[in-house]
């Protein structure tokens, strides 16, 4: 049995495998991080984050320290599907953001039927406009009723 994990990942819990969802390749154990075998690309942040000043003329210039901060890619290695990012200072290993208990999963979809893909329902149009708290208030307060 397959069960989704995010939009990109599934754990096949007959072989305990991670799998992407996009083109099914199996990755590693699902007992372990699975970035373990996607393929990582060590970005410098300031690809991403600009500099907001000229760097010529400012040593701070809003944009990340490359020497303080990378940003890790890791991409599938079949599909290269970019399954997850991660700021993280130079040289450290992946975070372990995800960890299940695999024999509990076993046990509790035993008897569940497998789930192919997101549950989703129609999108109904909204009947008023969305408000924030601050508009809501200021409406009450005004006796405002649009």
């Amino acid at each position: 049995m397959k069960v989704l994990m995010t939009e990109n990942l599934r754990i096949n819990l007959d072989t305990e495998k991670w799998e992407c969802r996009h083109c099914d390749k199996v990755l590693n154990s699902a007992r372990d991080n699975y970035k373990r075998s996607l393929l990582a690309y060590d970005r410098d942040p300031r690809e991403i984050h600009k500099p907001l000043l000229d760097p010529k003329k400012y040593t701070l210039t809003y944009s990340p320290d490359p020497t303080w901060c990378r940003l890790i890619e890791y991409y599938c290695p079949k599909c290269g599907t970019m399954m997850e990012t991660e700021y993280l200072p130079p040289g450290h290993p992946p975070l372990r953001d995800m960890e299940f208990d695999i024999d509990a999963m076993k046990e509790q979809w035993k008897h569940r039927e497998e789930v192919l893909k997101e549950p989703g329902g129609k999108d109904y149009p909204r009947s008023r406009k969305s408000v924030h708290a601050g508009q809501a208030m200021a409406r009450m307060a005004t006796g405002d009723k649009a």
